[in-house]
């Protein structure tokens, strides 16, 4: 049964990813985003990652796919004819990657899988929330830290560059 609802999720996610891209329209092109989504947010609950399927719709879903709208409808984009010469090298670089997804998948037998020490027992013990919080602050706590650096930065800069643009006044 699992087997079934696996192949469901990721038939409607490859098909609609296909979609965001081959859409004109890029409204459309959102809303098939959208529902791509929600179907990898059904697929972290098979996986029993619920809270992963819930920060799934509520950061990708919610926030980010409002972020996405706001810039097309801000950017007020026309039709335009220049994707028909884009379609070739799409063409080769998805059939560089499907060639890739099987000689990965083939070669997937030939190794055995490393897993870390300790890690089922911690994950018994604990739920979804509780593993992730714990190693997140104790094993990823620098990354962590660097990348909320790196998105202060990312902020300081996008107000910087907004208020440029905003048309303030220039001593000169």
């Amino acid at each position: 049964m699992e087997q079934i609802f696996f192949f469901y999720f990721a038939f409607v996610i490859a098909a609609t990813s296909v979609l965001v891209v081959a859409m004109r329209n890029p409204v459309y092109s959102a809303l098939a985003l959208l529902i791509m989504f929600f179907h990898v947010a059904g697929l972290y609950v098979t996986l029993h990652a619920e809270f992963l399927a819930a920060v799934q719709i509520i950061v990708y879903a919610g926030a980010i796919l409002v972020l996405y709208l706001f810039v097309v409808m801000l950017l007020n984009l026309k039709q335009d004819d220049r994707y028909h010469r884009q379609w070739p090298m799409a063409a080769a670089v998805g059939v560089t990657l499907f060639v890739e997804a099987i000689i990965l998948t083939v070669m997937k037998g030939w190794t055995a899988p490393l897993a870390a020490t300790g890690t089922e027992t911690t994950i018994g013990e604990a739920g979804n929330t509780e593993a992730i919080g714990d190693v997140l602050y104790s094993t990823y706590l620098f990354p962590f830290e660097v990348a909320s650096l790196i998105l202060l930065v990312a902020m300081i800069g996008a107000i910087v560059l907004a208020k440029k643009d905003l048309g303030e006044p220039t001593e000169s």
